[in-house]
């Protein structure tokens, strides 16, 4: 066992949209990622997602609800199914544990979709 320091963690890169795997814990990930400007549009049909926060402030645009805005500190859970978009103005720093095998992109095919992720 040992300690993650995500301040420590946050500075080993600088690409958006590029999550990076932190720990593991139940067959879930733990990942960590900068984000800036708009992801795209998806879904997980078979995963539940969860956004935290550690630094800046983060929207989560819903299809078929009100957005969901999010700052230092806070955390949402996006049920599987559910169609999301994040979006940010400025970069944001933000934790998320979603089991293994979840896509980044979930169902849709983009320039962002990643195949493979980085452990640091």
């Amino acid at each position: 066992m040992k300690k993650v320091n995500l301040t420590e963690k946050f500075s080993l890169f600088v690409n958006h949209w590029e999550p990076k795997i932190v720990g593991e814990l139940n067959e879930q990930y733990v990942k960590i990622a900068k984000l800036k400007g708009e992801f795209v549009w998806h879904q997980h049909e078979n995963e539940d997602e969860l956004f935290m926060v550690i630094k800046g402030c983060l929207t989560i645009k819903l299809r078929d609800d009100e957005d969901i805005c999010l700052n230092e500190g806070e955390l949402v859970i996006i049920p599987k199914g559910v169609e999301h978009m994040p979006v940010t103005e400025k970069e944001v720093h933000v934790l998320m544990f979603e089991p293994k095998g979840t896509k980044n992109t979930g169902d849709t095919e983009s320039e962002k979709s990643l195949d493979t992720l980085e452990k640091i």
